[in-house]
């Protein structure tokens, strides 16, 4: 486990690269949040959001790289609320959300990556994907019944070795991805089993969120300490150096948010991305042109 960037007082996550076994139970929900007014977060988190901005301008124009973020996390840890926030500055043009629901039978009726990899962004974008094919060895796991619509081949589902060749199979897609020019960056929102139910109890005490009350969302938490041991088995066996996992205090979802939103210009930033620089050809053909306007 690297611990590097971990500190208990002042760290707001802590950053998984190894496949060295470690416990949910002992990461922090909580990071000790340093003084900060409203107004002081509003000013930090624009300050982030428009740096991100520009970031994500130089992704574009370069255009021979992707982002591709990767948020999980239980039901209400606030996965939605830190898109919305944190990614409310980017140019909507250069990126796109999609939010993995079940899938249908033409997904079922291919291989478990086929629809990622039909929604992955294009060079030059953002992705976000709003859970991910990392449900596959999650809510599967816990839910095992989900895989008989999965078509798969007599005896696979049921051989020892299946979650480890499913873990393989997702470590080998993202190295093929990070050859092709994507960079992933993948986020966990930590948040503890009391906030997670204080939180569906505010949806209970607040009209104008009856309708996000999901009876599925209530039912799974009978599943805590599995969905748990799934996560931890999950982060600790698809961590590497060049796509670690981001385990992101979510208690606190302003502090949340703004960790997210400097893990993002972390990994930007780790690009070098350079506005592209033209030909001499290309110049002249400019000098042309902006010559042919001042003749107007």
């Amino acid at each position: 486990m690297n611990g590097k960037h971990f500190d208990r007082k002042h760290e707001e996550y802590l950053e998984i690269s190894t496949d060295q076994h470690f416990s949910l139970k002992k990461v922090p929900v909580k990071a000790i949040r340093r003084k900060m007014s409203d107004h002081q977060y509003q000013k930090n988190l624009e300050r982030n959001i428009s740096l991100i901005s520009e970031l994500q301008t130089r992704l574009y124009a370069e255009h021979s790289r992707a982002l591709l973020i990767v948020l999980q996390g239980m039901d209400t840890s606030g996965k939605d609320g830190a898109i919305k926030h944190v990614m409310s500055g980017i140019n909507p043009q250069g990126c796109q959300v999609v939010s993995f629901k079940s899938p249908t039978q033409t997904e079922l009726d291919h291989d478990f990556l086929w629809r990622v990899n039909r929604a992955l962004p294009p060079r030059g974008h953002i992705g976000i994907f709003n859970r991910s094919y990392y449900e596959e060895v999650l809510i599967t796991q816990i839910h095992p019944e989900l895989l008989e619509d999965e078509m798969l081949p007599m005896g696979k589902r049921d051989n020892k070795s299946f979650w480890q060749h499913r873990y393989k199979d997702i470590v080998n897609h993202e190295k093929y991805l990070h050859r092709q020019g994507y960079e992933i960056l993948k986020i966990f929102i930590h948040i503890s089993k009391k906030e997670q139910r204080d939180r569906l109890l505010d949806r209970f005490s607040n009209p104008n969120k009856h309708w996000k009350i999901s009876e599925g969302d209530v039912r799974e938490r009978q599943y805590w300490d599995e969905y748990q041991a799934a996560y931890e088995g999950c982060i600790q066996h698809t961590a590497s150096k060049s796509c670690p996992w981001y385990i992101v205090a979510g208690d606190d979802k302003k502090t949340a948010r703004l960790t997210i939103s400097k893990l993002l210009i972390q990994r930007l930033e780790l690009l070098d991305l350079k506005y592209p620089k033209l030909t001499s050809a290309q110049n002249q053909k400019l000098e042309r042109l902006q010559a042919d306007l001042l003749k107007e």
